[in-house]
Parts: C-alpha cells; structure tokens; sequence
C-alpha cells in the first residue's frame, strides 16, 4: 500500500509540473494576444477535454509531456500571405516544411492576422518559450527552498562516526566498517588511536571547522606524516597519522563522485586515513539557498550534457551484465519504482524523511526538465528560443547597418533536424523504459 502511495505521489508531482509547464507558456501567450486552440498535459488519445473561451483544455493519455497550439508559429515562405502555402517540388525536407506551416494556420480566422506567434517581437518570443522552463526552475527552487530551510540538509562534521581497522587497497571507494582479512595493512587512523567520537578541531597547526578541510588535508598528505589535533571528552589530544597511498574517487565541484558513462568511478591516487565523519542535519538560512540551489543547477546542466554517454551504460546493463549507474538517467517508470521504495521501506526512516526524499526527487526532475529544454534543439523550447535569438541578431545587424528588416527566422527550415532529435528521444526514452523495468535503479 505504502509501494503504491509513493508511486501516485510521484506521478501526481510529474504531471503537475507538467501542467504548470504548459501554464508558463500558455500565459504569456495570450498576454501578448496570440490565440491558442489548444492545451494539453499529456499525448495521444483525448482522455478529458473541456473548451474555456478560445481554448480547449484537456489530458491525454500518455503522460510524458504536454504542448499548447499556438496559431502562426512558422512564419509563410517569402511573397505568400498568412494561410498561404505553395508547395514545394524541391525535395522531401521542403515539403515537410511546407507541411508544417500549413499546420500552424489550420485554424486562421478572419481577425487572426495580427494574433500570430511568429509576428510577435523577440523578446516576446523568448519570454513565450521561455516561460515553460522558467516555471519549472520555479517548481524547483520552491521545492529546494522549503527542504533546505524546514527540514535541512545533511552535513558531514568533524566528528568521527567510525574508523577501520585496516584498509582493502584492491577497493575503490572505501568505508569506515569492513571486514579484515591478514594481508590487509592497518589503517591509519586506527594505528594513530582515532576513535569514534574524537572531534578533529586541526591538521599541521591549521584549524579546521568542516569535513571538507580535513578530507582535502587527509587527500594531500598521501605517504606523509601529519598531526591532528583532536578533542576528546573535553580534552585536547595530539595524535600522529601517516595516510596510505590509495586509489580514491575524484571528487567533482559539489562533492559528489565522478563516474564514467559506465558507471565506473573516476579515480586518482591520494591520501586515505580510514576514518568515517558523523553526519547531521542542519536547516539552512534563507541567505544560503541561492548558493546551495546554484550548485544544483550548475551539476544538473552536467549531468544533461553527459547523458549521452551515460545512455552507453544504460544499454550495457540492459543487455549486458553490467550494473546500473545509480546516479544515471531514469524513465518516470525508475522514478515511480524509486518512489515506490523509498515510500515502503524502513531503511528510509521515518514517514517525515520518505516524504522529503520524494518531494527531493520531484524537485530535481523539475530542475532536470529546466536544464534539458534549454538546449537549443528543436523541437525542445531552448531550439525556438535559439531560433528567436538569431531572428534578433540578424535584425539588430540590419539595423546598425541601415538595411530593410529581415524576415522573421523560419523555424520550419529546421524540422528534419527537429523530427531527427525528436526520433533519438523517442528511442532514449524507451531504451529507459526497457532497462527500467529488466534492470532497474535499486535504492537498497
């Protein structure tokens, strides 16, 4: 029951960020008088409809995304009127071209002239097209500002948590805990008497406040001897450790892990003690959300921009032995699984924790959806954006230059490259669904 509460709660969030998606365009639109026939959440099959004024609204029954029609979005080939399209014998990509635009005026009323997307001035363009990606950064950095300063972030501390007693040097990515067997070398931290509970307050005379310090003093003292200074139950102690040469993680700009497109950590050689932080919760002030959602954003566009590569190791632990990348891309079929677990299971804490971790994954396929559609591929929104920016490069040379007006930029030129990409996320998409289903994301 708890399985299928987190999978509704999930869907329910992605379809409304899709709604509010579409609201962003969709408002601006007929703000800046364009006519809009159409609004849906969803595609194929009409499952809802309802006609408000000018415009039906309605759900469809596949819930992968949503769209508004707007009249006039491809502007006619030079010479022809609004509503006019001569055909073109030059080729196939022509004539879908030709096609398209003929679409964009199926529904010219008489007094629809100057109600046409591709009339309105550039900036209204953009702000059309950009409304949609904006409203879900706004879905997101609501969502993330609520998290950060209500329920808070995990941090890690000075404090000990735990400490090895020896070290698996044939392992990337080591623990606190973990079984020794007699060709493993002690660790450090337990030669040099660090216990759980110590509270590492300097490393060689310089203090240190956060874990990332200490972490980026342990990284660099590989093979050299250094001196920590510890509190422990209200005493000052001084201990000596020399950390081990070890393959470990490369760490990316927020902290995290790097990995390859198999899934593979990107490693390099550094200093490895074998101690592990305590981590607390701590709610953030209203001041550091900025930084902290920037940082979000900034390794969200990374990870977009590394699917591509990411979806080689999707297709070899869909149709290979391979594992999946847990930090890799997901259909919503993953994403209501992984909601589905974090609701049913224990191992996830109390109903407050699961709650936030869903409400956690909703806001980061918001901000997922914002990155993706900004780039400038058609059909995407940050294509037509592109497209509008060119439109008024173009215009602003005409103008500094004292020549006629250009044309507006045609967009419809662009289709076969807009029906190639669209193709390639068609296939994406259901290789996503396929390894989500015959080897998922697992959680635990």
């Amino acid at each position: 029951m708890l399985y299928v509460a987190g999978v509704i709660i999930v869907f329910v969030g992605i379809a409304l960020s899709i709604a509010l998606h579409e609201i962003g365009h969709l408002v601006p639109a007929k703000r800046f008088g364009v006519r809009v026939p159409q609004y849906m959440v969803g595609f194929g099959p009409t499952v809802w409809s309802r006609r408000r004024g000018e415009t039906e609204y309605g759900v469809k029954a596949i819930p992968l995304g949503g769209y508004i029609r707007m009249i006039g979005m491809f502007p006619p080939k030079a010479g022809d009127e609004p509503g006019q399209v001569r055909t073109s014998s030059t080729g196939r990509f022509s004539q879908l071209a030709d096609e398209a635009r003929a679409q964009s005026f199926e529904e010219l009323r008489p007094g629809d002239e100057h109600r046409l997307f591709y009339r309105l001035s550039v900036p209204k363009k953009i702000t059309v097209m950009m409304g949609g990606p904006l409203m879900n950064l706004l879905i997101a950095f609501v969502l993330f500002t609520g998290i950060f300063t209500l329920y808070g972030t995990m941090q890690a501390t000075s404090t000990i948590s735990g400490v090895s007693e020896c070290v698996d040097t044939t392992r990337v990515g080591q623990t606190a805990a973990q079984e020794c067997t007699p060709d493993m070398p002690a660790a450090p931290a337990n030669e040099a008497g660090l216990r759980p509970g110590d509270t590492i307050t300097a490393i060689n005379g310089t203090p240190m406040s956060s874990w990332e310090e200490i972490r980026a003093a342990i990284r660099d003292s590989a093979g050299r001897e250094m001196t920590m200074v510890v509190e422990r139950a209200g005493r000052s102690e001084t201990l000596t450790a020399t950390p081990i040469r070890l393959q470990q993680p490369v760490l990316d700009d927020v902290g995290g892990y790097e990995r390859t497109a198999t899934g593979e950590y990107v490693t390099e050689e550094v200093g490895f003690l074998g101690a592990s932080p305590t981590a607390e919760r701590v709610t953030q002030p209203v001041t550091a959300v900025p930084g902290l959602f920037g940082d979000m954003l900034a390794r969200t566009f990374g990870v977009v921009l590394e699917i591509p590569q990411k979806m080689v190791g999707v297709y070899q632990a869909a149709f290979g032995g391979q594992e999946r990348d847990p930090e890799g891309p997901m259909s919503v079929v993953g994403v209501g699984r992984v909601a589905g677990e974090v609701a049913s299971s224990e191992e996830f804490g109390t109903p407050t924790e699961k709650l936030m971790m869903i409400v956690s994954l909703l806001a980061s396929l918001n901000l997922m959806l914002f990155a993706f559609n900004m780039l400038p591929l058609l059909p995407l929104d940050g294509g037509h954006v592109a497209g509008a920016a060119w439109e008024g490069l173009k215009k602003t040379w005409a103008r500094v230059r004292g020549l006629p007006e250009p044309a507006p930029v045609d967009v419809a030129k662009a289709l076969p490259l807009a029906y190639t990409v669209a193709m390639a996320f068609i296939v994406m998409t259901g290789l996503l669904i396929y390894a989500d289903v015959v080897k998922p994301i697992r959680l635990l």
